[in-house]
Formats: structure tokens, C-alpha cells, sequence
């Protein structure tokens, strides 16, 4: 789908907004990043694809919200297989409160699970509605801005990547090995210490 999204986006440069704005729906680091190479090349106007590419990551979380607080049949299915992560979710919000919904679009494999968690609770959905929109707004700012930033550094990176694929392909590995093993002993912590407290 990224990659389907990639191809898009340079082929219809004229459409690059709505591109980058369903794309931020869909989730998509990497249309911030290219949305942020884009600006840098001239194709987009920067403060623009910011706003736009923030306004997608606020719909998209918006959906989600919705989803868990209407759609009680998707929820119960999501349950059976992630109900882990439902319950890191609900604790976190439990002891962080706000601040959880704003920096949830960078904890990786909570990002869905933690707004439709939210929507399930009497969370006001205005509150929701505000945070989440000032967090997609600095989520996209700092990617899209350090896209912008190191432009060429990034193309020269890929085209390293390109010709080096085997040594790309170990060290992206590595790296997502990493933040998997670091996401799920922070869900051990906090379900070892909510154990405790019973």
C-alpha cells in the first residue's frame, strides 16, 4: 500500500495534498518524510503540507475514537486478538491521563489501539478532539520540518540503501527488533506493576 502511495504521489504531483492527507489518515511516517522532501524540492509549499498532513493524522485518530466508543462488535473482535495491548492502553491513560493521547502516534503498535481504547471509556470526546488535533499538528511539524531540513542527506541515504540493500535491510531490522523488544517489556512493566497493586 506505502509503496502503491509512493508511486502515486510522484506521479500526480498536482495531487500531492490529497495524497499526503489520506495517506496521514492511513497512518504513514513516510508520507511525512516525503512530504517533507517534496517541500524541499519545491513541490509543495511547506507550511501547507504541515497543516494538511496534520489534519490527516487528526482524522484518521478521530476514527478510531469513533470506532471504540460506536462500534462495540469491531471492538470485541479487536479483544480476542490484541487484548493485551488493550489493557497496556487503558493503564496508561489511568496513570498519565492527557499526556498519553498526545504522544500515542509514536508509540509503535499503539497507535490505533489507543485512541479506539479511549473512545470505550467517558473520555470527553471533545478533550480527545483537541489534544489529538495539537499532537497531529506537531507529529507532522517535526517530521515533515527534519524532512525538509536534510532533503538531500535523506535521497543520499536511499540511494546508499539502494546499491548497500543487504546492509539497509540488517540495520532496519535491528532497529525494529530493538523498538519491539523495548515496546513489549514497557507492557510487561506496567501489567507486572498494575498485578502488584491488586
Amino acid at each position: 500500500m506505502e509503496e502503491f502511495l509512493k508511486n502515486l504521489l510522484y506521479q500526480y504531483k498536482d495531487l500531492a495534498y490529497i495524497i499526503i492527507f489520506l495517506w496521514c489518515i492511513l497512518e504513514g511516517e513516510l508520507a511525512l518524510v516525503l512530504a517533507g522532501i517534496f517541500a524541499h524540492q519545491g513541490h509543495v509549499n511547506l507550511g501547507l503540507v504541515v497543516f494538511i498532513a496534520g489534519l490527516g493524522g487528526f482524522v484518521g485518530d478521530q476514527i478510531y475514537f469513533y470506532i471504540g466508543r460506536y462500534n462495540k462488535r469491531y471492538i470485541q473482535k479487536k479483544l480476542k486478538t490484541q487484548r493485551r495491548k488493550f489493557a497496556v492502553a487503558h493503564l496508561l491513560l489511568q496513570r498519565f491521563g492527557w499526556p498519553i493521547i498526545f504522544i500515542q502516534r509514536y508509540m509503535y503498535g499503539f497507535r490505533t489501539i489507543i485512541p479506539m481504547s479511549i473512545g470505550i471509556t467517558r473520555y470527553s470526546a471533545k478533550k480527545f478532539a483537541i489534544i489529538n488535533l495539537l499532537s497531529a499538528w506537531v507529529w507532522a511539524a517535526i517530521t515533515i520540518l527534519l524532512a525538509w531540513y536534510f532533503g538531500e542527506k535523506i535521497w543520499q541515504m536511499v540511494a546508499w540503501a539502494e546499491t548497500n540493500w543487504y546492509y539497509a535491510a540488517i540495520i532496519i531490522i535491528m532497529f525494529l527488533s530493538f523498538l519491539l523488544f523495548g515496546f513489549k517489556q514497557m507492557e510487561k512493566a506496567i501489567l507486572k506493576n498494575k498485578r502488584k497493586k491488586l
